[in-house]
């Protein structure tokens, strides 16, 4: 039964409505204004009356106008013919919007987000008797790459008996395709595609997994140093301008997932509308088709109504769970979280609630928490596994990584890959940096070889930092050395050139071999006779290094750039045994970072012999056990 209801107060996109009859939270309402059906969603109830967010421009409402509530929650359309499309908030395909209603779009407008008319190659999975449960396929139909699954819909419960199905011709989603019967022998006819509300998290799997395979993205400062799990969460937090749409857009291109689902919660229209024209344009090198095959934008940029921007996040982590519950890798990219609690304080602002931290809605962590628990990688009732990976920008004002959202995120994600504006200005992308930097997630280099990378680039900035005081004249040779083996690491590994058909993107079989291949200089030792002579070294290693990633892997020129560093290894590192480096990677690892002076020398050695960098200028404390 519909309830009907009259406006009674109205403050921006909020709306209070006086209502007779049942009416629950989150249900869907219409208000009515001339011809035109404003969509909204009840967010409070208090008594005879609910407040409701209203998804559409309010100009024009006054008191008295009439509400309809629907009895139904925000759903989506799921089935075929979602991948390769582009919708807004609500899950209106935009570009048939703009077919029937022009360019601009005009507010009561909506469009089924599947197409009625197209049909599709239907092949049965069941035969007439067999007993199926919710999320188990009766047949699948093809769909870009994929075998798209059409599956017993989300909100059947109980087991059920396959009375009647289809056979294998080209159906419309609307037609029916099967019949079931519960056990009450009631029948239920079914077609191609069902409703399932947004915020409900799809659980009908087997089992919940613990993330641990890495998610290859390609890009080596984050497989190598911070890398992301299937199932994972990572946030991508940094100040403007700093590269936070880029490097999404680049993950999204040469992540190895199946499907990639681009969430645009009230980032700026411009870098929504570059997607959108790229993204057709972009051949995928997974398939080598057009990237926008396997792709889902949901678009709701700053410029559209504020309220849409929280039914967008919820648009597209539904739609990432249905392709999961396929048994497909699903990769969820939201660009700006940020926004999204932006709109979450204004409305809360709207309710008159207690504020929390800045002006924040005081559940802003438990909201943003129960957004990335809808990750996962799990295992469904017929063994096969799916997973969905969630990664969120946050834009917190001037950088600030103390402010309220990022905090809350970094309480429930599982890697942070924190930008900096410093190396943003220094044209170092991706601007991730090492040092502010983590991951819960194990990566296919071993932790304790990350680890040694971590304390080598601490140490070098360090040294940097006081080298910017006593200048480089004030510096032993021996740190001179750690600055320049940290200076060289960031320079040829953690940069990486988005625009270079090769180092644009690296694979996981690559990352392991040139790793290898560095920690030889990394633990190496080398004598020097003055700075000079190793700055004139690691700059010549620099380009070659350069040379060797713009090589396509195991090609001629590869190799030939790879002996090329390894002669510059040999004619300058004193000791090449694999023992030998063995002991200067554990000596390496045993170095006291936090003390003034590195205790690593060459020509002379330790009393347990470990061979350690040159220092003449070394007066230490321990000094005396030099031999």
């Amino acid at each position: 039964m519909i309830t009907d209801g009259i406006i009674y107060g109205i403050n921006k996109n909020m709306i209070t409505v006086e209502f007779g009859g049942d009416i629950r939270q989150n249900e869907v309402a219409h208000v009515i204004i001339g011809d035109q059906r404003l969509k909204s969603e009840v967010v409070r109830i208090r008594e005879n009356l609910a407040d409701l967010q209203v998804f559409e421009d309010t100009r024009g409402l006054k008191k008295g106008d009439k509400v309809e509530f629907s009895g139904e929650l925000l759903t989506v359309q799921l089935g075929p013919g979602l991948l390769g499309q582009l919708f807004d908030g609500l899950q209106n395909p935009l570009h048939k919007l703009a077919e029937q209603y022009g360019q601009f779009l005009k507010r009561g407008k909506a469009v089924a987000a599947l197409s009625a008319e197209q049909l599709w190659r239907f092949s049965p999975a069941v035969k007439p008797g067999a007993v199926v449960r919710a999320g188990e396929a009766l047949g699948t139909v093809p769909e870009a790459i994929f075998e798209h699954q059409i599956m017993v819909p989300f909100n059947f419960t109980g087991i059920y008996e396959v009375a009647e199905i289809a056979d294998g011709a080209e159906y419309r989603v609307n037609d029916k395709i099967a019949v079931l019967r519960d056990d009450k022998g009631n029948l239920r006819p079914l077609s191609m595609n069902f409703f399932w509300p947004v915020r409900k998290a799809v659980n009908i799997y087997q089992e919940r997994l613990s993330p641990v395979e890495p998610l290859i993205s390609q890009i080596r400062i984050i497989d190598t140093m911070f890398p992301v799990a299937k199932g994972g969460t990572f946030c991508i937090p940094g100040p403007f301008g700093a590269g936070k749409t880029v490097l999404q857009q680049l993950t999204s291109r040469n992540a190895q997932v199946d499907i990639v689902i681009i969430a645009a919660c009230g980032e700026r229209a411009g870098e929504v509308v570059e997607t959108i024209r790229q993204f057709p344009r972009i051949t995928d090198p997974l398939t080598g088709r057009s990237l926008m095959e396997r792709t889902m934008i949901v678009g709701n940029t700053s410029s559209m109504p504020v309220a849409a921007r929280e039914s967008s996040v919820y648009t597209a982590v539904t739609m990432a769970e249905y392709y999961r519950q396929m048994g497909l890798d699903v990769l969820l990219l939201a660009d700006s979280t940020s926004r999204w609690a932006q709109a979450m304080r204004e409305r809360s602002g709207r309710l008159e609630e207690i504020p929390g931290e800045e002006a924040f809605p005081a559940y802003l962590e438990s909201i943003i928490a129960s957004f990335y628990e809808r990750a996962g990688l799990v295992r469904l009732r017929d063994g096969r596994t799916g997973s969905v990976t969630i990664g969120g920008t946050v834009s917190p004002a001037g950088g600030n990584f103390d402010e309220p959202v990022t905090q809350a995120t970094l309480k429930v994600v599982g890697a942070f890959h924190g930008l900096s504006r410093e190396r943003s200005d220094a044209r170092h992308y991706p601007a991730i940096d090492p040092l502010t930097s983590w991951s819960r997630y194990q990566s296919f280099i071993g932790s304790e070889q990350r680890e040694m990378i971590i304390k080598l680039l601490s140490r070098a900035n360090e040294i940097e930092q006081m080298m910017k005081v006593v200048g480089e004249e004030g510096t032993s040779i021996t740190d001179f050395i750690i600055y320049l083996k940290g200076l060289f690491f960031d320079g040829v590994y953690l940069q990486q050139n988005g625009f270079d058909p090769v180092d644009g993107a690296t694979s996981k079989e690559r990352q392991s071999h040139v790793f290898e291949l560095l920690e030889k200089i990394i633990g190496g030792y080398f004598a020097f006779d003055n700075k000079d002579e190793a700055r004139a070294f690691f700059q010549k290693l620099r380009l070659s290094f350069l040379s060797l990633n713009s090589a396509v892997w195991d090609s001629d020129d590869f190799s030939r750039y790879e002996n090329q560093v390894a002669g510059l290894i040999r004619e300058s590192c004193q000791q090449e045994e694999d023992a030998i480096n063995i002991t200067n990677r554990q000596a390496f690892m045993e170095q006291d970072f936090d003390s003034t002076f590195i205790r690593a020398r060459s020509t002379r050695t330790l009393k347990d012999g470990i061979p350690l960098h040159h220092d003449d200028d070394y007066r230490g404390e321990d000094a005396d056990d030099l031999q």
